[in-house]
């Protein structure tokens, strides 16, 4: 049954108020009105589906999105920029139609404001549009205006009740108070994944149901991602504390898999916490040591902080998929159009996390000999496909390893553990074996 919605209209101020309770958390029901990943999810009336290509929550910045009716193909491109993003309790932007272009149609903006209150049963949302005059106002009325913002809600509710029952994930806190989610399946002994830059627990969610048949997986998001808080400023050693956390949940020991910068981030760990660690599991260090590829810039990190401090998300990642995995610029545009780049705009201001991790060990010189100190028996893996920067990379790390060894997956190059979750897990099962 619908929940009551209760409607007010005023014509002389021509704004149309539509207020709802739902029964999600306050700053639950924020995050589904300012993370894309959840838009896509219920935004729009019953049997509409919503695109979003591009979503920057700040003060001037811009959220585009196209709505889709599912029954007769019907789309409407629309263009919204922020007036006021107060976190959790208020949000306000002027929202247009446009064209395909995002051009916008004339005489179309509306001034919409959303505020969030915390009821006895969920979050009371109260929807104020503010339109340039009364036809507007009352041609929004007569297209279902109130009856869409009402299948929504309902829409939203229905999300969110299922993603609180399916996505609740268990919390440790960090040294710093930092709260780290995390799933824990399987038995054996303890497995913890490190995630690559622009991911969550989600990317690897199927290498740990594989390696839930060997092991006990802490699968958990890094700090600033997913259901994980944050805590400035950034310091590699807090997401060293983050580790050890979970170690300490696992039983006091337990082994790492890491790929990518979050391999990285595993060496760091391992060689930090020392006997903690009891064995290493590395999917292709992004480290370049030579000339195979072009060397990321040296004002790397500092050029991702200025793009997020400037609230510039898109470009960000761009610059990320640039300069940190090397695509050509002409590609760019085809990942953007894939439904995941969305998520990693909404984990772009941890893009700088990785850079630090990262730090000058993809700078074309060969890696430092004193950085990681490793005591415990590491398997490193590359793809057989993979470019030559991450073959060269296992067998410098392997090289600076006492217990290294080194194994190649065949047919598969840095999508692996998305790709080849069956084929990674079996290979770090028969490792431990």
């Amino acid at each position: 049954m619908r929940r009551k919605v209760t409607i007010h209209k005023d014509r002389e101020r021509r704004e149309l108020t539509i207020e709802r309770i739902v029964a999600v958390p306050l700053n639950l029901a924020w995050e589904g009105w300012t993370q894309p990943d959840h838009i896509v999810k219920w935004w729009g009336p019953k049997r509409w589906t919503a695109t979003v290509y591009e979503m920057d929550v700040w003060p001037g910045g811009v959220w585009r999105y196209r709505l889709k009716d599912d029954s007769n193909g019907e789309t409407v491109y629309c263009k919204a920029v922020y007036d006021e993003v107060n976190a959790p309790y208020k949000l306000s932007y002027i929202d247009s139609f446009t064209d395909q272009d995002w051009n916008v149609v004339d005489h179309s903006e509306m001034f919409t404001s959303v505020v969030f209150e915390e009821a006895a049963r969920g979050t009371r949302i109260r929807i104020v549009t503010r339109f340039a005059n009364t036809e507007q106002m009352e041609g929004a009325e007569n297209m279902g205006m109130i009856e869409g913002f009402a299948e929504a809600c309902d829409r939203f509710e229905h999300y969110f009740n299922s993603y609180q029952m399916e996505g609740t994930m268990n919390t440790c806190i960090s040294k710093d108070g930092t709260t780290i989610a995390y799933t824990e399946q399987g038995s054996g002994p303890a497995l913890i994944l490190v995630s690559s830059a622009a991911a969550d627990h989600q990317d690897a969610a199927s290498l740990a149901e594989q390696l839930a048949k060997g092991f006990t997986v802490y699968n958990y998001d890094r700090r600033g991602r997913g259901q994980s808080t944050d805590t400035v400023p950034y310091a590699i050693e807090r997401e060293v504390e983050d580790i050890q956390a979970l170690i300490q949940i696992a039983g006091g020991q337990a082994s790492l898999f890491g790929s990518s910068s979050g391999a990285v981030l595993a060496l760091e760990a391992a060689s930090q916490l020392g006997d903690l660690i009891n064995r290493l599991y590395l999917y292709e260090p992004p480290f370049i040591i030579n000339d195979s590829r072009k060397r990321v810039p040296e004002d790397y990190v500092q050029r991702l902080v200025s793009l997020i401090a400037a609230g510039k998300r898109t470009e960000a990642v761009e610059y990320f998929a640039s300069e940190a995995l090397g695509i050509p610029a002409e590609y760019i545009s085809y990942m953007k159009a894939d439904p995941s780049w969305v998520k990693m705009e909404s984990l772009a201001h941890t893009l700088a996390y990785d850079g630090m991790i990262m730090g000058d060990t993809q700078s074309g010189k060969p890696l430092p000999k004193d950085r990681w100190l490793i005591t415990a028996p590491t398997l490193i893996m590359t793809g057989e496909n993979s470019e030559p920067l991450f073959h060269d990379a296992a067998h410098a790390i392997a090289d600076l390893v006492p217990q290294a060894h080194q194994q190649f997956l065949p047919g598969q190059d840095h999508s692996a553990v998305v790709m080849a979750p069956e084929l990674l897990a079996r290979t770090i099962i028969d490792f431990r074996l």
